[in-house]
Formats: structure tokens, sequence, C-alpha cells
């Protein structure tokens, strides 16, 4: 058998062993909550999209949750201002809560012409919109950080009218208050709302890193598949910290609240989504509720 012809074969054997995700998965939803480095490089950003779309096109029911906090910041020290963060969140005043929700709008309708340009029907719209998310005032440690708020309601029935309507939606994370006050939400914290609100079957996080590790300073640890307790332990054992620790607290919670499986995956990886979802071996860390099946055996 030529070179040529083992080529074929291996693309075939790929697509076969997608053909089981695909069964079961098929007219599910799937919530992908995207940001960092896969939202500021173009041919990431052209991959990711690619991902997403392909996913509408075999029968899953994506949902993008976007958010653009690089952006922001950049749009924010373009007119003058200097961003201000405490324990790692954005101070909002009311000045960069306007370009905030102006970058946002931004960036989420050229999310919507890239989907179209590939022959998926999209719709860009924002937590305001048909009353989806309801905030209200969140503090840090008791700190006043302005208009960031904190999900108190989702209402998912816009979403379902347009998934009904084989549109792809396209979310970023704007919600309002009960006074209709508007205010910017933690991206991660929107797609887990949304997830749960909307009974995903998948959530994916596409972030700056690998996945989980037992040990950050040690790359041969990454964990491909957590239980819910496996990820409780690590937290309470004190191997989770930093920027990975209210990620994976969030991915606890999903699954607590219905989602089946979570999934972290380094963004920065070309058809990352494709990878975790559609082969074995998976690249980045799985959560998975109870009782859920582990696709990884240990084997590489």
């Amino acid at each position: 058998m030529n070179s040529d012809m083992n080529k074929y074969l291996e693309k075939a054997e790929v697509l076969i062993e997608a053909l089981p995700y695909i069964q079961r998965f098929n007219r599910r939803i799937i919530v992908v909550k995207y940001g960092g480095s896969a939202m500021v490089d173009e041919e990431l950003k052209k991959h990711v999209i690619q991902d997403v779309t392909l996913l509408k096109l075999v029968g899953f029911k994506p949902i993008i949750v976007h958010g653009g906090g690089k952006e922001i910041s950049r749009w924010v020290s373009k007119v003058g201002m200097e961003p201000k963060f405490i324990n790692g969140l954005r101070v909002t005043d009311e000045d960069t809560m306007e370009i905030v929700e102006m970058v946002l709008n931004k960036v989420n309708k050229s999310l919507v012409q890239l989907v179209q340009e590939l022959g998926v029907q999209a719709v860009g719209i924002s937590g305001k919109d048909g009353g989806m998310l309801t905030v209200e005032k969140k503090y840090s440690d008791g700190k006043d950080i302005g208009y960031v708020g904190e999900i108190t309601n989702v209402n998912p029935k816009i979403l379902f009218d347009l998934l009904e309507k084989d549109f792809l939606p396209i979310i970023c994370p704007i919600g309002m208050d009960e006074e209709f006050n508007t205010y910017n939400i933690n991206a991660d914290d929107a797609a887990c709302a949304i997830a749960k609100a909307v009974g995903a079957e998948k959530l994916a996080f596409l972030t700056d890193i690998e996945g989980v590790y037992k040990d950050p300073n040690d790359k041969s640890t990454l964990i491909s598949e957590l239980t819910l307790d496996e990820a409780r332990d690590l937290i309470k054992d004190g191997f989770i910290g930093g920027g990975m620790l209210p990620k994976l607290n969030n991915c606890i919670d999903a699954v607590d609240k219905g989602v089946s499986r979570v999934h972290i995956i380094d963004g920065r990886m070309p058809h990352c989504l494709l990878l975790e979802i559609f082969t074995s071996r998976g690249i980045g860390t799985a959560i998975l509720s109870e009782g859920e099946g582990r696709y990884y055996n240990g084997d590489e």
C-alpha cells in the first residue's frame, strides 16, 4: 500500500473515531466559553470559529459565550484611562462600563461575521436581550468595584428560540439589575450560568493553559479526566491555586447543576475543540458528572 493511500486511511480513521461522539452529542447543547489568546490571534480565532461551525454542521447545538478583557484594556488605555483591578477583578466605573459595552458588542458582531462567512446563521446578543441575565452588584472582599455584576437569574427563552430556529447564538456577558442598570459580568461566570440554565451536555472553557495539573510546575502531571470528588479533593488538598481555582470551582458548580462534562482546553492549540471533543485521548481536562463514563482509559 503506497504512502498516499495510508494518508487517506488515516483520515478515515480520524472520522471513524469521531463517530461515537457525534452520535452521543447529536442535537445536544454545547456551550463554549471563548477567551484568552484565541481571541486576539487572528489565526487561532479562525480555527476556533471553524471548530464551532463544524460542531453545528454535524448536529450539535453550540452556544458561544465570549469575553474580551484584553481588547477592553486596550481601548481603556487608548482613550487615556488607566485600567484598575482589585483582586484580579476589573474596577468598572460608569465611563469604563460604556467602553466595556462598546468593545464587547464590537467583538460580538465580528464573531457573528466570521461564523456567517462559513455558511452558518449566527445571532449576536448580550445578556440584556430578552432579560437573559439579571444581576446584582458584585463586591470583592467587601470592596466596591463598580458596575460588575453577580448573576442572580438566567432566562434562557431567547436562547431556546434561537436554537429552535437553527441559529448559533453568540453572547457577550453584559446584564442588567432589577433597576435596569448595565453591568459587566465575568465571562466564565456567564458561561457556567448559561450552561446550567439551558441544560447543556457540555461546557468547554478555552483558556491559556493546557488544563488542570496536579503539580503546575510539572507538565507531566496534566490530568485528563476528573470526577467531581477528585476535583474537590484537589482543591481541598491545596493543589489548585491562582486563576485556576475560581475556574475549577465554576466547573464543579456547573457539573453539580446538571452539565454532564466540563472541559478546560488550551485555546492556543489549533482546533483544540475538535481534538478534545472528538478524540478518545483529548488534549485538556474534562470534569465529569457522577455516572459519566471515562473516555480516556490511561493508554497512550
